[in-house]
């Protein structure tokens, strides 16, 4: 695989133990208290992992996510530490290969579903409103076009699946079962003040956030935090705010891009995944750095 020099497709850090290689993340122990989250730039459609990265893809998330954790600090707390790359990896090899698209974490066990918030009626939420009337037991007005906006934000959990497998919505009273009555009505609370705010700011940079998820963790003292990535094109959908249209899927600035590319194929979305045209790389990794430029006002 011939890659850019800033492309990293799997990272191999001599200095730490993997524990956990997902979808784009690569997961290393530090200590009893503290992991190593690498950002790759591996990229997954329709829970396959494709074989094609996108430069500097994993850079862009990492910076987003930073940007967020600190945005949301005061609505929540989450498991970013200060420590300095350099302090965990002793390698000099290994920091320079993870530079700017790794973070230093509590070592934290996530809560056993994805939290979702949607403001606007698209994807999985749009076939489940075509056949039902409902998203994840949420009874919606009728006659709701594609990617309208809805009446207010709903919070539409999901279960987490194995990589390879697709996670699947659940409603409110499965989130209870899962989590208790307590701790789901904290994380739907929390989930949909993050949106909303992160959705006010987003649309005042020109990107409409259709919808995103977040993971959560409670620490040894019982406190939620907010972990993993945060409002990242890999973990939401960004429209652009000036070409928005209800009633077909809007232009985006995340890998439905690559989706909507990947569904005009003859292929099974089971692996192994296709490769990319240079052009489709090209253009998704202009995708992703507009997103940050519009978000951060910057591109690194």
């Amino acid at each position: 695989m011939s890659v850019a020099p800033e492309t990293l497709f799997k990272s191999q850090l001599a200095g730490l133990r993997l524990v956990q290689q997902g979808k784009v993340r690569d997961i290393y122990e530090i200590d009893d208290a503290r992991l190593l989250i690498v950002t790759t730039d591996r990229l997954s459609a329709f829970d396959v992992i494709l074989p094609d990265p996108i430069p500097g893809k994993g850079i862009i998330l990492t910076a987003l996510s930073r940007f967020w954790f600190e945005r949301t600090r005061p609505i929540i707390g989450n498991h970013l530490l200060a420590d300095p790359l350099d302090s965990v990896l002793a390698r000099a090899g290994d920091a320079r290969q993870v530079q700017s698209r790794a973070m230093v974490v509590r070592r934290l066990q996530p809560l056993p579903i994805e939290a979702i918030a949607r403001g606007y009626l698209i994807g999985s939420a749009w076939n489940d409103y075509q056949r039902s009337g409902q998203v994840c037991g949420i009874t919606l007005p009728a006659g709701l076009q594609q990617a309208d906006q809805l009446p207010e934000p709903i919070f539409t959990p999901a279960t987490k699946a194995a990589v390879g497998n697709h996670d699947q919505n659940i409603d409110f009273a499965q989130a209870v079962q899962l989590l208790g009555h307590d701790t789901a009505e904290q994380v739907r609370r929390v989930t949909l003040k993050i949106y909303n705010e992160a959705a006010s700011y987003a649309h005042r940079c020109g990107i409409i956030i259709a919808d995103t998820k977040f993971e959560f963790a409670r620490d040894q003292n019982g406190q939620l935090l907010l972990i993993d990535e945060v409002l990242t094109p890999d973990s939401s959908r960004f429209w652009p705010a000036d070409q928005y249209q209800p009633g077909n899927s809007p232009p985006s600035f995340d890998k439905q891009f690559v989706r909507d590319y990947l569904a005009s194929l003859a292929w099974d979305q089971t692996p192994p995944g296709p490769r990319l045209p240079a052009k489709i790389i090209a253009q998704t990794a202009a995708k992703y750095r507009e997103a940050q430029r519009r978000l951060t006002g910057s591109n690194r």
